[in-house]
């Protein structure tokens, strides 16, 4: 990726906006100027995002924090499928207007975020296509819309943090969601569980076959077994996003073109997204996106290839026990992990947990987590920023 100097001026957050099917339709970027004081050059920053997401890819809505930024990001040639939000307070104000109503005209989608304190200009409200309500100021309890506020333009809940909160959401009316609703999809920590889905039981199987790098044949004869799951893994290895030269043709070929730790690699991911319940959608997304960041972010820090299968497996793990409801400690009981995943993800440290803990802070979009985090890993706020960027795309390419 281009060195644009503004990766290092900002530090980035993400989310998925998540639509009724429990489908990922856009990618929410949170963007902070680390010195508000002195924002970077709002062009280069829109330059940067554009290489990663060129048009016509998977749509970004921009969540600028700061007002200079954004009133400078609002005057840049915004390419259309960056969506941008606009803070109730800036599209009530006459001054931005012209601005507005420019990228309406060019075909730019518009958010609008938070309730505004007093009636829109009239040519300024159709420019909004949407309105962003976080969940923490709903009030859509039957009482007639404030002043400004058309129900007719079409509601995203944002702060989102549970399933129970987004079905509630869509039942008020939501179009969409914006957040993490995985944090009431973990299993009780003791008593029984509902078990993992059989297709699972089969990867971990292979998984551990792999692990003891058992003979091809034997490996085989689980595939064989379940035609999807081969699909599925030649799919997810013949991705743009892992860059190989040659075209993996089947089960073997890929064994003596990657070797057993790399096919391990490839499994865990599969493991993550096997699950065949819609529910679990958003919690494949961040987990797939886990095991990518982690691995640039250990690339970044100078970290070795095995280490790096490590930090991608950690990453993909991570939320292994929300997907096949059960908890860690009885998980990785019969899957193989090293010392230092089983560290992170049973008792929160080890070599691991910083990498961890920095793309966590990341999915919360909490500045002072996302700074204490990578002091933590003594890196730059660019270097996160790039591996964030790298991760996002070769996420965007397995999607």
């Amino acid at each position: 990726m281009t060195d644009f100097p503004a990766l290092s001026q900002v530090a980035l957050g993400y989310s998925p906006m998540i639509d009724r099917h429990k489908a990922v339709t856009a990618l929410r970027l949170t963007i902070f100027p680390v010195r508000p004081e002195l924002p970077p050059d709002a062009g280069e920053l829109i330059a940067a995002l554009a290489q990663a997401w060129p048009e016509p890819a998977q749509r970004v809505s921009l969540n600028l924090v700061g007002e200079g930024l954004l009133q400078a990001v609002l005057r840049t040639d915004l390419p259309l499928n960056l969506m941008l939000e606009v803070p109730a307070f800036m599209a009530s104000d006459l001054a931005c207007g012209d601005a507005l109503a420019a990228l309406h005209t060019r075909g730019n989608t518009l958010l609008i975020k938070g309730r505004p304190l007093a009636p829109l200009p009239r040519e300024v409200l159709p420019c909004f296509a949407y309105s962003i309500i976080d969940l923490a100021d709903e009030r859509r309890d039957g009482m007639p819309p404030p002043g400004g506020v058309s129900r007719n333009i079409p509601h995203v809940q944002a702060g989102v943090r549970t399933m129970a909160q987004m079905t509630e959401a869509f039942g008020r009316g939501a179009i969409a969601v914006l957040g993490w609703p995985i944090d009431d999809t973990a299993p009780p920590r003791a008593g029984p569980s509902r078990g993992a889905q059989p297709e699972l039981q089969a990867i971990v199987e292979l998984i551990n076959r792999v692990d003891r790098q058992e003979p091809i044949d034997r490996l085989e004869a689980v595939m064989k077994n379940d035609p999807t799951m081969a699909f599925k893994l030649m799919r997810y290895i013949n991705a743009p996003a892992f860059g190989l030269r040659v075209e993996v043709t089947g089960f073997r070929h890929a064994i003596m073109l990657l070797g057993y730790q790399k096919l391990k690699r490839w499994l865990a991911l599969l493991l993550a997204a096997g699950s065949r319940d819609a529910g679990m959608k958003p919690v494949i997304y961040a987990a797939v996106r886990r095991g990518l960041l982690m691995e640039e972010l250990g690339r970044d820090s100078g970290a070795d290839a095995e280490r790096l299968g490590e930090l991608f497996i950690c990453g993909v793990f991570s939320l292994l026990d929300r997907l096949m409801h059960q908890p860690f400690d009885e998980l990785l009981k019969s899957i193989p992990t090293s010392d230092a995943v089983r560290a992170a993800l049973l008792h929160g440290d080890g070599p691991h947990q910083p990498y961890l803990a920095l793309v966590q802070a990341i999915e919360s979009a909490v500045l002072y987590d996302i700074r204490g985090a990578t002091e933590a890993l003594m890196m730059t706020p660019a270097g996160v920023n790039k591996a964030t960027l790298r991760a996002l795309v070769a996420a965007r390419q397995l999607d």
